[in-house]
This record gives structure tokens, C-alpha cells and sequence, in this order.
């Protein structure tokens, strides 16, 4: 599952995913769910690939990895898990609407909460490494970085998934940030 709010790329991201997997021969179902989403809401993508996919939706207690953009959010979709699933996240923090009216506080401690619940977390500051690579808006690359280094496929395969899915202008700029985040990893 890829989950995050409107704007950081999700859908980009699972398009990336999409053509990666099909490249490397597996059926493949990509099933968006948007929500307010261009409110910054809540953008969940799942990704579901095998030798035969019957339906694209993950249900609570299945995913293999949990892919988050943004970590409010990974902590929110986290029961979607499977027991000995793995969580990658972005340390970022994007307030949600009730943080940003004053109605909540944006909870403390995420990572290490969701660590000592004994699930298997990878956190890191993708939009660091975003920045760093020369746009904030490659945090999701990023992520993809990481996830590549969790998944027994070549660079080469994912390079090429860049190529396809990534419009010329900003190919360089995103094969950086994948490259930082699978050193990141």
C-alpha cells in the first residue's frame, strides 16, 4: 500500500510501481482511493502483484509493505499491516486540517511508538534527502528508493520504470532521489 496526503506523489509513485512489476512479468492491479485528496486529505494507492491478482484491494491485516509519504499516516493506516509486514515512511510531518484549526495536536513520538509495538519500521527524512537531490517534491522517489531496497529486483529494472513513467525534464532530478533513498536504506 502506498498511503500519504494529496500532493506528495502517491499516485506517481504506484504508477512507477505499476510499470516496474509488470516489466518483471507479474499480473499487476493498481486500485487508487482519492479521498480530499486535492485538500491535502488522505491518498491511499494499493498495489497488489503476484502470478495472478484477482482484486486490487488490500484488505485490513494483508499488506506486505506499507509505503508512507508522510508519517501521520502511516501510523493511520497501519492496522492494513500484515503481522510480519514492514512499514517504510517518511519522518515528515504534513498537519492534517484538525492539527492545523487548533483542534488536535499532531501526535509525539510516531516512529518509536509504532517501533515499540514491535512492527518493523524503516523511518527517514525523504524530504531531506528530496531537498538534497533538488526538489522537495521527489520525497515520494524517494520512498521508492527505499522500498527497491526491500524487493529482490535490479536497479537497472527500476531505472528503466523511471524512464517510462517520469516526464524527460524531471528524469534526472528523480533518478537522484531514488538513488539517495536506496542509499538511505
Amino acid at each position: 500500500m502506498f498511503v500519504g496526503v494529496g500532493g506528495q506523489g502517491s499516485l506517481l509513485a504506484s504508477r512507477i510501481m505499476g510499470t516496474l512489476l509488470v516489466s518483471e512479468g507479474y499480473d499487476v492491479k493498481v486500485s487508487e482511493v482519492h479521498g480530499m485528496s486535492q485538500r491535502g486529505g488522505s491518498v491511499v494507492t494499493y498495489v497488489k502483484y503476484g502470478k495472478e491478482v484477482q482484486s486490487p484491494v488490500i484488505e485490513i491485516g494483508e499488506a506486505d509493505i506499507l509505503l508512507s509519504f508522510e508519517l501521520l499516516e502511516g501510523a493511520r493506516w497501519l492496522p492494513y499491516l500484515k503481522k510480519d509486514g514492514k512499514l517504510l515512511t517518511s519522518s515528515h510531518k504534513i498537519p492534517p486540517m484538525s492539527v492545523i484549526t487548533g483542534a488536535c495536536e499532531y501526535p509525539e513520538n510516531i516512529a518509536e511508538n509504532i517501533s515499540n509495538s514491535g512492527v518493523c519500521i524503516t523511518a527517514l527524512n525523504a524530504r531531506e534527502l528530496a531537498v538534497s537531490a533538488g526538489n522537495p517534491k521527489c520525497e515520494n522517489v524517494v520512498m521508492l528508493g527505499v522500498l527497491s531496497q526491500k524487493m529482490d529486483i535490479s536497479e537497472t529494472a527500476w531505472n528503466k520504470a523511471l524512464e517510462i513513467c517520469v516526464p524527460p525534464k524531471f528524469l534526472e532530478l528523480n533518478k537522484k532521489a531514488f538513488e539517495l533513498g536506496r542509499s538511505a536504506a
